[in-house]
């Protein structure tokens, strides 16, 4: 496996705070702003890789998605490619684009746009169920009837069952999910690009509104409209020492064949072995929390801790910005960054590189210097359907 760096040469993200951004300005705005921090012009371009997943139903848009979008972002006839793989299209689009910076001799853009807030919320929803097979998905229906959901979301059902499964194997409380809920939107709050702009305590999250089971309001990601890009540039691109750099880049699908949490734990094995390092090495990670429960279950499936210990962790502040050791999720994570589905895997390499260049503001992570995203999309009959993982490094 070729594990050459590729060089994060610029990045840029809209504010995932508004709704009122059309599709191809949010994508303009985004690739205006890496290309800028990259200092090259869009017809230098070698390659885009584009990711959205909602387009098709929402947007009135279901192929040629970039080069419909990116019309006003003067590529020329530069190629693009999309890419659709649900809530991992993001860091599809990254791991595909790694592979062309280091195959390329000039740079690749990689962005993923989403546009989610239409005023049509049963639209929005069955463009999330879109990411599970059509016959999976009416199971899913039977077995969880939306109205017995006061969120109406089927997800948010099975995501109640994993919570669950997390409680009762693993002796996790609604208190230490509540936390991570807590954590997340206070970072968030420092984070200027963030949808969720307002801290909460434990006690609100905990009486907030039911969405499935034991998930309250709180704990779950909202609809989100946002872009993010990255310009990356391979071993021969002439990339500064100082740019951080994509040092490993790991993907597996699932297939139903196992637990989506046994599926994670696997890829993080091959992740792991890959990259030469574990997770003890990691200062900073972006993971993939749909809701907050999903945030603890993933840290410890991922060898970020032990079974039973995530919970307890994050309780007692030891995974927020400030703390020594391990700091989950610097940019609020799907919880309070939000959660556009075609951009996040994206938007978390974004977050990564911003801590690993100084560049995080008041929620900077000192002394970064290794980071981890994991991004996962679709679900197959229990199984994650692509789990993606990337290691960012900084530059010299």
């Amino acid at each position: 496996m070729n594990t050459q760096p590729v060089a994060i040469l610029g990045m840029g993200m809209t504010d995932m705070s508004r709704r009122d951004l059309s599709p191809d300005a949010m994508a303009h705005q985004a690739v205006s702003e890496a290309l800028g921090d990259a200092g090259i012009e869009a017809h230098q371009l070698t390659l885009v890789v584009f990711s959205n997943a909602m387009a098709g139903r929402l947007c009135d848009q279901g192929c040629i998605r970039g080069q419909s979008f990116l019309r006003k972002s003067g590529l020329g006839d530069v190629p693009v490619i999309n890419v659709d793989n649900s809530c991992a299209g993001g860091t599809s689009a990254v791991h595909l684009g790694t592979m062309a910076a280091r195959a390329n001799d000039g740079p690749v853009l990689v962005v993923g746009v989403e546009k989610m807030w239409t005023g049509d919320r049963a639209a929005t929803l069955a463009g999330i169920e879109d990411g599970l097979p059509a016959d999976y998905r009416a199971d899913m229906h039977a077995r969880f009837p939306t109205g017995d959901s006061p969120g109406g979301s089927t997800l948010m059902r099975l995501n109640d069952v994993w919570a669950r499964q997390y409680m009762d194997e693993r002796g996790g409380t609604t208190e230490q999910m509540a936390s991570a809920a807590v954590k997340a939107r206070r970072h968030a709050s420092v984070n200027p690009l963030a949808q969720i702009h307002q801290t909460v305590t434990l006690e609100e999250v905990l009486e907030s509104p039911q969405v499935a089971g034991v998930l309250t309001r709180l704990m779950c990601s909202s609809f989100t409209d946002g872009a993010a890009a990255l310009v990356l540039s391979g071993p021969g691109g002439g990339a500064p020492s100082a740019a951080p750099r994509i040092i490993g880049s790991v993907a597996r699908s699932g297939n139903g064949e196992i637990d989506y949490h046994d599926r994670l734990q696997r890829t993080s094995d091959a992740a792991w072995e890959s990259f030469g390092f574990g997770p003890a090495d990691v200062d900073v990670v972006e993971l993939h929390d749909a809701t907050s429960a999903e945030e603890l279950y993933a840290l410890e499936s991922l060898g970020f801790f032990g079974p039973g210990e995530a919970g307890p962790a994050t309780l007692a502040g030891t995974t927020a910005i400030g703390a020594k050791g391990l700091t989950v999720n610097p940019s609020g994570g799907l919880v309070g960054r939000g959660h556009p589905l075609g951009a996040t895997g994206i938007a978390q390499i974004v977050e990564l590189a911003t801590h690993l260049s100084g560049r995080g503001g008041p929620r900077q992570v000192d002394g970064a210097r290794l980071g981890v995203a994991i991004n996962t999309g679709g679900i197959i009959e229990g199984d994650a359907a692509y789990v993606g993982i990337h290691a960012v490094a900084a530059g010299s």
